[in-house]
């Protein structure tokens, strides 16, 4: 089981993620596209890479609308592991 790690601890990492916010205990990501096909198609590449991970997301998608939320169920908590998937999840974004 993975360490969950302290609010500061997360505050800071996420001092470096322009689109992830803390929230309910949760790392929370929320975007608008264009359209679905863009919606859809960022969902499948972060499909791939939660498999790469080991570690998948709740999310959320309705029309242009994506919603990601990162925790980890069996730590009870935020981990190393929801970071990580943070960070890949934002590589995708550009940043």
């Amino acid at each position: 089981m993975a360490e969950t790690l302290s609010e500061d601890t997360i505050t800071a990492a996420l001092a470096d993620q322009e689109h992830w916010k803390l929230a309910e205990g949760k790392l929370l990501l929320t975007l608008a596209f264009q359209d679905f096909n863009m919606a859809w198609g960022f969902m499948s590449r972060v499909a791939l890479l939660a498999e790469q991970h080991n570690h998948h997301p709740e999310w959320y998608n309705v029309y242009n609308r994506v919603e990601i939320a990162l925790t980890t169920h069996d730590s009870g908590g935020i981990t190393e592991k929801d970071l990580a998937l943070a960070t890949a999840i934002s590589t995708l974004l550009g940043g």
